[in-house]
């Protein structure tokens, strides 16, 4: 399973890469890996406001649906398009081109409320 150190992690197996003050948010490998085949992903379109903790969507596999969490507050720049036409994508590369949305992040100081690699490899091992 992999587990990039850059990232911050939700309880809720989101991921959220932070450059400057945009946030790119995506679901963990592990994530993927416990709902299977991805088959249909709803995201909020541009202009969105994001809530942490809050959900922002949808991701549904053959055998699940699950609601997307926010892990930090902000408006939604873009929304992957590849993601959508193409679900399979994030079970495929769930940190790279399965991202979901790129957000401004409206509060840094949420990102405190996040786990940090080492944190999320002890959640995932319960």
């Amino acid at each position: 399973m992999n587990f990039p150190e850059n990232l911050k992690y939700t309880k809720d197996h989101e991921w959220v890469r932070v450059e400057g003050d945009t946030g790119w948010i995506g679901i963990t490998d592990y994530a993927q890996g416990e709902l299977g085949d991805v088959v249909y992903v709803e995201l909020p379109l541009p202009g969105a406001k994001l809530q942490q903790g809050k959900s922002f969507g949808t991701i549904e596999a053959v055998k699940a649906v699950s609601d997307l969490y926010a892990p930090v507050s902000g408006e939604v720049l873009e929304t992957n398009n590849e993601v959508q036409s193409s679900p399979d994508v994030a079970n495929k590369d769930p940190y790279g081109r399965g991202w979901m949305v790129k957000v401004r992040i409206a509060n840094p100081a949420e990102l405190a409320n996040l786990l940090d690699v080492e944190a999320y490899k002890k959640l995932v091992a319960k």
